[in-house]
């Protein structure tokens, strides 16, 4: 399909920069959720263009498509676009960290917050109980029930 170069590039340079692309599996939308000004199908196909090459990895669920950048496609599309090495996807980059954690509340002590660990320790523990069936079980197994009735 004849793309306009125009279109060809803000296609490429949004897959650059998120690393990912998803389209609607919508031949007739007139435009892109994403790139309002491009057609779907402008989108899809292109994208076809670039799976078939080997530089994206497409993923098919619930009448959308995904495509993730794979490294080759990286590099054909810094070739393309003219972008130097320090640009990189946004999939690529790692996450700012973190300056403040979580820090754990203390637990009051004292008062009616809940039961007591003690309380579990003794119930749960099986010291003077007998567990399990009683002396006098006799399971009894007879045939001729459900599917495995004799015939």
């Amino acid at each position: 399909m004849l793309i306009p170069k125009k279109n060809r590039k803000a296609v490429y340079e949004h897959l650059f920069k998120e690393g990912v692309m998803v389209a609607k599996k919508d031949f007739n939308a007139p435009h892109h959720s994403e790139l309002k000004t491009i057609p779907n199908l402008q989108v899809i196909k292109a994208m076809q263009s670039l799976r078939s090459k080997g530089y994206v990895k497409e993923q098919f669920a619930w009448r959308h498509f995904y495509w993730y950048l794979e490294n080759d496609g990286i590099t054909y599309l810094r070739d393309y676009l003219h972008l130097p090495q320090e640009i990189v996807p946004s999939t690529l980059k790692r996450p700012a960290a973190r300056t403040t954690t979580a820090v754990p509340k203390a637990k009051p002590q004292g008062g009616p917050s809940g039961p007591k660990s003690d309380d579990r320790d003794a119930y749960r523990s099986a010291e003077g109980k007998s567990v399990g069936p009683g002396q006098g079980f006799q399971p009894e197994f007879r045939g001729g029930y459900g599917r495995g009735a004799p015939q």
